[in-house]
């Protein structure tokens, strides 16, 4: 019975990072743990020491020791039916990979504007967790961020100028757009979209008279035809 419900609560037990069953498990003082050597290589790269799941900064590096008694549960976990994530799950050609995968990865479920980075369902939890993530624009997978990146600044799109009819982020509205025309990105793409939709609308409405005129003009045509022969043949049998 015990073991069962352990082995429903593996989720628990799978490192952020690499997305596989912990190894050397160690947690940190935010509470989130992770494997030993994979926490070890992300601080190693980072600029700043914080928590890869919920982004908390700590301002010395925290030495690491493995968490004992987490250790043992894994250990019997793995003597039940502890199994790594679905393969299914993994990014396959033509899916959004997530940024935060190392080693092979996963799927990404969203991306985020504002950070500019696709996540998988783990990676993406901090978003609805943290307050300091939770505000932020998430839309369905995007392979194509850096093309909503400001070329000048590396800041996000998110303000049209009808003024220069470009696209910009708020450092350009600062610095270099004072006094023009502006509304915000979503607002602008409503509104092309309608006018899309309109000039779609008329286009089919003159193809469609179009279309009839060219039926009345063959009918016509027709008409004549039928006509011009009937004349002829009665001219012929009167000579």
């Amino acid at each position: 019975m015990a073991e069962a419900q352990l082995c429903r609560l593996q989720d628990e037990f799978t490192c952020s990072v690499c997305l596989d069953t912990l190894t050397d498990p160690v947690t940190i003082l935010c509470g989130h743990s992770f494997c030993l050597k994979c926490l070890t290589d992300y601080w190693d790269q980072s600029q700043e020491c914080s928590c890869p799941q919920c982004r908390h900064t700590f301002t010395t590096r925290p030495e690491l020791n493995r968490n004992t008694l987490l250790n043992e549960v894994i250990k019997k976990l793995k003597k039940t039916t502890l199994s790594p994530p679905p393969p299914q799950n993994y990014a396959s050609p033509g899916y959004v990979e997530c940024d935060f995968c190392t080693g092979k990865k996963f799927r990404a479920v969203k991306s985020c504007l504002t950070c500019m980075a696709s996540y998988c369902q783990t990676h993406l939890q901090p978003h609805y967790e943290g307050d300091a993530l939770k505000h932020h624009k998430l839309v369905d997978p995007d392979r194509n961020l850096k093309e909503k990146l400001c070329e000048k600044h590396q800041k996000s799109l998110e303000i049209f100028c009808k003024t220069d009819d470009s696209c910009i982020c708020m450092m350009c509205v600062v610095t270099g757009h004072k006094n023009h025309e502006m509304v915000e990105l979503e607002t602008e793409r409503e509104e092309k979209q309608k006018q899309l939709g309109a000039t779609l609308s008329d286009i089919k409405r003159r193809l469609e008279e179009r279309e009839k005129t060219l039926k009345e003009t063959r009918r016509t045509m027709e008409e004549m035809k039928v006509s011009g022969l009937g004349r002829q043949h009665l001219i012929s049998k009167r000579g």
